[in-house]
Formats: structure tokens, C-alpha cells, sequence
């Protein structure tokens, strides 16, 4: 069948990886576009850095509670126009932000952003698994990470370069721009991928009418779906124990990643006295550590998992199949940090610090990219709704640690603050991958319903 999305053109398949991956690299830039422009914005809004501290964080709570109204309505109605419309409310939220320079303006519409730019988060990767089956995964992963692995590391040379030859609103602005073409060109060539959408169209005889949601039948029914959708992720997140375990330690990844993130441009200011500009650029470090992950990670996990099937299993793979490529990620993180926070505190020479940053930024991408590899092996038509169960922890921590990094390196300075960060880490998530091999198909188990998800071919 040509309309399967299993099916298209391998170019369509990349394009539409591209452009999710482009929307993606801006909302993610966002998160992280102000970190070297904190100062400015503290001094124009008469705020201290705790305060800007949560202007910049904020972004993430969207992050974190947008995805459950997300996901509901792309397993209703669909990821496409799902997606146009996560984005349009991005846009609006975004473009206002500076308007009038207020501190409560700011942490608002930040937030609300958030919320709109949560759509593409949450839907690119089961997007891409809509279109390719497990083998390949890897491979559509690495497709779907292409430019966001990019976002969080560029957005701050983007920060500072705009802060110091305009000033810092046209940051918003710009973000909102690149957005809205990049969401106009995803409307003319994008297609419904989600195949149960697909087929709930095909038995109408044609897409949804506008004038449908005239009937009252239209929005008793709508409700009821929305609120089974929205409490889905809910449910997973508090009867699957698989569920739980991937939540945690991506949300002490990311945590953890933040934290370095809004504090990184700011160490070099601080440390080694380098301007704002100057100081953003070595977030091109973590950039390309990111896109090497993300690119060779992607291809390397898929190998493995190949191999891993055909030799252990007859050709029949499992999500424990990902797990070796998990070690690597697991072993980078802590190292990295360390390596980093001493450096930065002994004023080393600031490659040093750099290489530290890249061994982190290895590892804080590897982690996130085999748990939700795993997870979408396990639950394949209701992924978005796990990716939606599995971040929210990741973003309400995203928020929090920024807003403490200020007191937690003022009191223990960078060696030994990154350092407890770095035991916390060994002691909580070494232990995952062994459980994983172990025992991870008997806890992936543990609450299951026949809904939650489904055998794939192989």
C-alpha cells in the first residue's frame, strides 16, 4: 500500500525528518537562546540573576505538562495538524515575550511558549516511528536528532551574538520568524503519518469537516477521547514500573544537563573573564559532541541491535537489545561532569574545561536516545503518549535545577558541586543497565494492558 507510511519514498520520509528536526532545533534553541544574555536581561528589567535565573527556566514547565494535551489530540486526530498548531501557539507566546520588558510578561509567556513548543518534541520522534519499523529506528532517530542535538548548544552563540549587536528582544523575535517558515512549509509538504488516524479517515471517506464540530454529539465524544488521552500518560506513568525507571533517569539526565547549560557562557564570564559573545562560543563544543551522538550514536545502536538479534534471539529483536549501546552514555555523563567542574574550578586552561563539557555532552545524549529507542519498542502505537509520561519528570527538573545552580556553585564551587551531581548519578543510574539486560522484559510486564501497546514486526 503506497499510502502506508512504512511504505513512502525514503526521500519523503528524510524531508519530513527534516523539517520536524528544523522546527525542533529553533523550540529547543529557546530553552536555551537567553542563557548569555541573563545579565542584560536582569539589569533592563531591574531583577536579580535568581529571578532571571527563573525567566529562563520556566520554558521547561511547558515542556513538561504541554505533552499530555499533545499527545491525546496526535493519537485523536493525528501529528500534523497537531504539530502546525503546537507551533502557531509558540510563535504568538514567543513573538510577545519581551513586550514591555517585564519580568512576570516573561515568565508567562515563556511558559505558555513552552506549552506550544512541546508539540514538536513530543511528536518527532514517534512521527519518525510511524515510518520506520525497529531495525531502522536508530536510523530515524538520528534523522530526528539531526539539527535539535544542535539547539540547546547553538542557541546561546545565537543569545550572544544577537545581544550584543541588536539586543536581547530581537532574540524572540527571530525565533518567531525562522518558526513561522519553517511551519508554513510543513503545511504544504507534510503528511498524515499515524496510521490509526489514517484509517479512521479512510473509513469516513475522507478527513474531518469543519462543519462536524457544529454537532453536539461532535464534543461529547471529543471530550471523553480527549480526557482517555490525556489520562493515558498518567496511567503509564503511575502503573508501569518500565515506565518509571526510564522517567527517572532521563529526568536526572536532563537535570543535570540544564543545569550545565545556564551556567556554562556564564563560568566563562566569571572564571576566565571572557566577554558574552566570546563566552557563548564554546557552547560549539557541546554542539558538535551532540551532533557526532546523535549521527554515529544513531547508526551504532542499530548495528548492535541487529547483531543482537540475529545472533541471541533468531532474528527476532527486544528493547533489551539497546541496552549495551546504553553503557557508553551512562559511563560518559559522570566522568565528563567531573572533569568539567574541576577544570573550571582550578581555572585550567579552558580547552580542558571543553573537553570535559564534550565527554558530558556524549553521554547526555546517548541516555535519552536508547531509553526512548527502548521505550517506542515497547509502545508503538501510543508512543507519544509514553514520551509524554517519560519527560514530564525531565521538565519540571529542567525548571528547578537552573534556579538553585547559582547557590549550588557559590557554596561548593564547580569542582565539588559537579562532583556530588556526578556520585549522585553513579549511585542512582549505573545499576539501570544491568536491570535493564536482566530483568527488563519481566518489568516491562509488570501493568501492561493489551492497548498500551503491541507486538511489531520485525
Amino acid at each position: 500500500d503506497p499510502n502506508d507510511p512504512y511504505n513512502w519514498p525514503s526521500s519523503r520520509k528524510i524531508l519530513t525528518g527534516i523539517i520536524f528536526s528544523m522546527a525542533q532545533l529553533v523550540t529547543l534553541m529557546t530553552a536555551s537562546i537567553i542563557s548569555a544574555a541573563l545579565n542584560d536581561i536582569a539589569s533592563d528589567l531591574h531583577i536579580g540573576m535568581s529571578s532571571a535565573q527563573m525567566i529562563f527556566s520556566t520554558y521547561f514547565l511547558g515542556l513538561a505538562f504541554g505533552p499530555f494535551v499533545v499527545a491525546a489530540l496526535s493519537e485523536m486526530h493525528g501529528r500534523k495538524w497537531v504539530w502546525v498548531a503546537g507551533n502557531i501557539w509558540y510563535i504568538i507566546w514567543n513573538a510577545i515575550s519581551p513586550v514591555g520588558k517585564s519580568a512576570n510578561m516573561m515568565i508567562v509567556s515563556r511558559l505558555m511558549a513552552g506549552c506550544g513548543a512541546c508539540a514538536g518534541v513530543t511528536l518527532t520522534v514517534p512521527t519518525m516511528a510511524d515510518m520506520y519499523g525497529k531495525r531502522d529506528r536508530g536510523k530515524a532517530a538520528s534523522i530526528a536528532a539531526l539539527l535539535p542535538s544542535l539547539g540547546p548548544a547553538l542557541g546561546p552563540i545565537v543569545g550572544g551574538v544577537v545581544t550584543q549587536l541588536i539586543e536581547w528582544p530581537w532574540i524572540f523575535r527571530i525565533m518567531s520568524i525562522v518558526t513561522s517558515v519553517i511551519t508554513l512549509v510543513g503545511i504544504f509538504y507534510i503528511k498524515e503519518s499515524y496510521t490509526p488516524a489514517l484509517l479512521r479517515r479512510k473509513a469516513r471517506g475522507g478527513p474531518w469537516k469543519p462543519q462536524e464540530a457544529l454537532t453536539k454529539d461532535f464534543w461529547s465524544e471529543f471530550s471523553k477521547r480527549l480526557g482517555l488521552g490525556i489520562w493515558r500518560p498518567v496511567r503509564l506513568l503511575l502503573t508501569r514500573p518500565i515506565i518509571q525507571l526510564i522517567a527517572f533517569v532521563l529526568a536526572l539526565s536532563f537535570a543535570i544537563y540544564t543545569l550545565l547549560l545556564g551556567t556554562y557562557a556564564m563560568m566563562f564570564i566569571d572564571r576566565y573573564g571572557q566577554t558574552p559573545s566570546i563566552s557563548a562560543l564554546h557552547y560549539l563544543a557541546i554542539a558538535v559532541a551532540m551532533t557526532f551522538a546523535a549521527q554515529v550514536g544513531g547508526r551504532l545502536m542499530d548495528l548492535l541491535y541487529k547483531h543482537l538479534s540475529d545472533r541471541r534471539n533468531k532474528g527476532q529483536g527486544k528493547p533489551e537489545f539497546r541496552v549495551p549501546y546504553l553503557v557508553s552514555g551512562v559511563v560518559f555523563l559522570p566522568i565528563g561532569l567531573v572533569m568539567y567542574g574541576w577544570a573550571a574550578e582550578r581555572r585550567v586552561a579552558w580547552p580542558v574545561v571543553d573537553v570535559g563539557a564534550v565527554i558530558f555532552a556524549l553521554g547526555s545524549v546517548i541516555v535519552p536516545q536508547t531509553l526512548t529507542a527502548y521505550q517506542l519498542d515497547e509502545f508503538v502505537e501510543h508512543g507519544a503518549s509514553a514520551s509524554a509520561a517519560t519527560r514530564v519528570l525531565a521538565y519540571v527538573l529542567g525548571f528547578a535545577f537552573p534556579t538553585f545552580a547559582p547557590m549550588l556553585y557559590n557554596r561548593f564551587g564547580y569542582g565539588w558541586g559537579n562532583s556530588m551531581m556526578a556520585l549522585i548519578w553513579v549511585v542512582f543510574c549505573f545499576p539501570v543497565p544491568v536491570i535493564l539486560w536482566l530483568w527488563g522484559e519481566k518489568i516491562r510486564r509488570w501493568g501492561r494492558r493489551d492497548e498500551e501497546c503491541r507486538v511489531e514486526g520485525v
